[in-house]
């Protein structure tokens, strides 16, 4: 059976479309067996690799309706992965699916036709809550949630987290969360480091490393119809992807993996990449001292066990 795994932040411009291409070309280059699902009406995954959503008479929509199965609609990708393509009509498909019995459901069930065809299948979620991200949670057996180290970029990180639990109660009990992508990533800023450092702390969640630093090289690819792992394939965003690749199949090497904030600054563990004193986590100063935030920041506020958001208006 294909593990899948969702990649989703209701916050657009997060590559998330960038992770999933990435992703699947990296999987693809261990001799892995990958469908990429395109959830996102704006059909971006689609376009990126290579094939035109406004030419295409089949699309994920007709699978989640029931009208086709997934093997039918499934197309090759030049970077070796299978891809279940959208088009603009996915944007109805929602509407339609809201009026259905078991509508969180249709994906799960139309991938279940074809997970023995691949080891792993991803799914590349819409910037929203809605039911079409709430289908790709449900289908999933873990999420990775992208995150563009700003400040304004994750202060949605605990609402989605509220989601996945609501999912993990209601729809899909083995779903977990992989961990925090940082994603656009500039290292030599203190923001960036203080941002991943916030989320780590705030919610508990594992900071998946290395991060994915930011390159021109990933706005060129998808003209090329291609993931950057093709067309830049020695640049640092390119092997980072790779890491990843590698410990989600399994064959890490000591990269990719992450750390998880625990009582405090400074005290997560992990065995990925890091600076100071040699242990994973987010970059610190030349004393050891990890960087304080460079902004204060509103009171927290409680939206569920153990997490809190800022108490600015979501």
């Amino acid at each position: 059976m294909a593990r899948v795994l969702a990649v989703a932040n209701q916050k657009g411009g997060v590559a998330k479309t960038t992770s999933v291409a990435s992703l699947g070309a990296a999987l693809s280059e261990l001799r892995q067996r990958v469908l990429l699902v395109d959830l996102d009406p704006q059909a971006c995954l689609t376009f990126s690799l290579g094939l035109d959503p406004d030419a295409l008479e089949l699309s994920v929509h007709d699978v989640l309706l029931g009208r086709l199965p997934a093997g039918i609609v499934t197309r090759p990708t030049p970077d070796g992965a299978d891809l279940l393509p959208a088009t603009i009509e996915l944007a109805g498909c929602e509407a339609i699916l809201l009026s259905r019995t078991g509508r969180e459901h249709a994906l799960r069930l139309a991938l279940d036709e074809v997970a023995d065809q691949y080891d792993f299948v991803l799914v590349d979620c819409p910037p929203s809550l809605g039911v079409l991200t709430i289908n790709g949670l449900t289908a999933a057996d873990e999420v990775v949630i992208p995150l563009q180290c700003e400040t304004l970029s994750h202060r949605g990180v605990g609402q989605l987290l509220d989601t996945v639990a609501d999912v993990q109660r209601l729809t899909n009990p083995r779903l977990r969360v992989r961990g925090v992508l940082p994603t656009l990533f500039d290292a030599r800023t203190a923001h960036g480091r203080a941002v991943v450092l916030d989320v780590a702390t705030r919610y508990e969640v594992t900071i998946l490393e290395p991060p994915i630093a930011r390159s021109v090289r990933f706005a060129e690819a998808p003209g090329l119809g291609r993931s950057i792992l093709t067309t830049a394939s020695r640049s640092k965003g390119a092997e980072a992807y790779r890491a990843h690749a590698r410990a989600i199949a399994g064959q890490d090497s000591g990269s990719g993996t992450g750390t998880t904030a625990g009582t405090g600054p400074g005290t997560g563990s992990g065995t990925g990449p890091g600076t100071g004193s040699g242990r994973g986590g987010p970059p610190r100063l030349p004393d050891g001292r990890l960087p304080a935030p460079p902004v204060a920041r509103p009171p927290a506020r409680t939206v569920g066990p153990g997490a809190a958001v800022s108490g600015a208006p979501v």
